[in-house]
C-alpha cells in the first residue's frame, strides 16, 4: 500500500530567508500566488524545483521552501532542461524576467519552447532591468528614458507572447500582479499543461519603472484595457465591447450600434492547432494599439514532450545493445578502443 500524500499549504512553501525585494514591488504579490498554489498540485514538495537566472525576479528560489537552482544570467532554460530530462519526475518551475529570458537568455528561452518539455516558464515582464539599477530592456517601450537611454529608448520591444508562439510554444497565457486570483487559475492551468507552459506576467517595479502597467492594470481602466479570455466564449470586455474579425484585422466593436450583436464577435479558440489565430490575439494592445490586451490562455495544444522521447531514443539505443551483449560501460568505453581517461 503507498503512503497517503501529505497535504500541504501554504505556510509549507514559505522559506526562512528575508525577502528582500522592494517594499511595493509586484514580485510579492506573484509570489504568494505561487505559495497558494503549489499546495494544490498534489506534487510532493521534495520533487519540485524552482530554477531561475540573474534578476530581481531571479531571487525566486530562495523564497520557496521546495528545492532550487539560482543560476547565472540567461542559462535557467538549460539547468531546467537538464533537470527534466535527467529525472522526469520532477516538477520543474523556471523563474525569469524579460532581461534575463529575452536578452542574453533569449536563445536558449527560444529552444526551451520549440523542445516542448515539460516545465512551467514565468517571466515577469516590469519593462526594465530593476537589479543593475534602471537601464531599458528588451521589452521597454520606445522613448523610455532610462540610465542606458537618457534620449529615450529607439528600440522596437519584444512582444513576450508573440516570441513564444514563433517558437512553437504550446502554452502561451499572461496574467498581472495586480490580478492575483486570475494568475492563481493561470499557473494551475500551466501546470496540468503537458508540455513547456510559458506564462508573461505583467509585473510592477516601483522603483525604476513605476505605473508601466497602469494603462492596462488600473482600477479604473482595467474593463477597457483587458480582454480576459475564456476557450469557447466571445471575445468581449467592457460594459458592451468585443472583438470581430474585419479581413483578419481584428477590430472592436460596439454591441448594439449598426446592428452588432455577440454572433458577430470572435470566440477564443485557445485549441486551435495552427499558433496564426493565437499570434493575432498576441498583438492585440501591443505598442499602442487601440485594442484591449489580452488576459489569460492564449494557447494551450497537445503535441509530444523532448523528455518523453528521449526517454524512448535512450532505452531503444540501450535495448539493442543489450540484445548484443554490449552493456552501458562497453558503450562509454568504445567497445575496448582508447576513448577514456583515468585522470589522477
Amino acid at each position: 500500500m503507498s503512503a497517503p500524500v501529505q497535504e500541504l499549504t501554504r505556510k509549507d512553501f514559505v522559506s526562512d530567508q528575508d525577502v528582500r525585494w522592494c517594499p511595493g514591488c509586484g514580485d510579492y504579490a506573484i509570489l504568494g500566488a505561487v505559495q497558494n498554489v503549489l499546495p494544490k498540485l498534489g506534487v510532493p514538495k521534495e520533487n519540485i524545483v524552482m530554477v531561475s537566472g540573474i534578476g530581481c525576479s531571479s531571487r525566486f528560489p530562495f523564497y520557496v521552501n521546495t528545492f532550487g537552482f539560482h543560476t547565472v544570467h540567461g542559462r535557467a532554460p538549460t539547468v531546467a532542461s537538464g533537470l527534466r530530462c535527467a529525472n522526469p519526475d520532477l516538477d520543474v518551475w523556471m523563474i525569469t524576467g524579460d532581461g534575463d529570458g529575452f536578452s542574453i537568455g533569449g536563445n536558449h528561452m527560444m529552444h526551451l519552447l520549440r523542445r516542448n518539455l515539460r516545465i512551467k516558464v514565468l517571466l515577469f515582464n516590469n519593462r526594465i532591468y530593476g537589479l543593475t539599477k534602471g537601464q531599458y530592456s528588451p521589452t521597454s517601450p520606445p522613448g523610455l528614458k532610462t540610465k542606458s537611454t537618457p534620449f529615450g529608448s529607439i528600440d522596437t520591444p519584444v512582444n513576450p507572447c508573440s516570441v513564444a508562439l514563433g517558437s512553437e510554444a504550446s502554452f502561451v497565457a499572461r496574467s498581472s500582479d495586480k490580478s492575483v486570483k486570475h494568475l492563481q487559475g493561470v499557473l494551475e492551468a500551466a501546470h496540468a499543461h503537458k508540455g513547456t507552459a510559458f506564462v508573461e506576467i505583467l509585473q510592477n517595479c516601483v522603483i525604476f519603472n513605476d505605473g508601466t502597467w497602469d494603462h492596462v492594470t488600473g482600477k479604473e481602466v482595467r474593463d477597457d484595457s483587458q480582454l480576459l479570455l475564456e476557450h469557447g466564449k466571445p471575445l468581449r470586455f467592457g460594459a458592451n465591447k468585443g472583438i470581430r474579425m474585419n479581413a483578419f484585422e481584428p477590430e472592436v466593436v460596439t454591441l448594439g450600434e449598426n446592428g452588432v450583436t455577440e454572433a458577430d464577435l470572435m470566440v477564443h479558440d485557445a485549441h486551435r492547432t495552427d499558433p496564426s489565430y493565437a499570434f493575432l490575439l498576441s498583438r492585440l494592445g501591443f505598442q499602442g494599439r487601440d485594442t484591449p490586451l489580452p488576459m489569460g490562455v492564449l494557447r494551450q495544444v497537445e503535441r509530444p514532450c523532448y523528455e518523453d522521447a528521449l526517454t524512448a531514443e535512450t532505452k531503444a539505443a540501450t535495448d539493442k545493445a543489450a540484445a548484443k551483449g554490449i552493456g552501458l560501460a562497453d558503450m562509454y568505453r568504445g567497445f575496448g578502443k582508447v576513448s577514456t581517461w583515468d585522470v589522477g
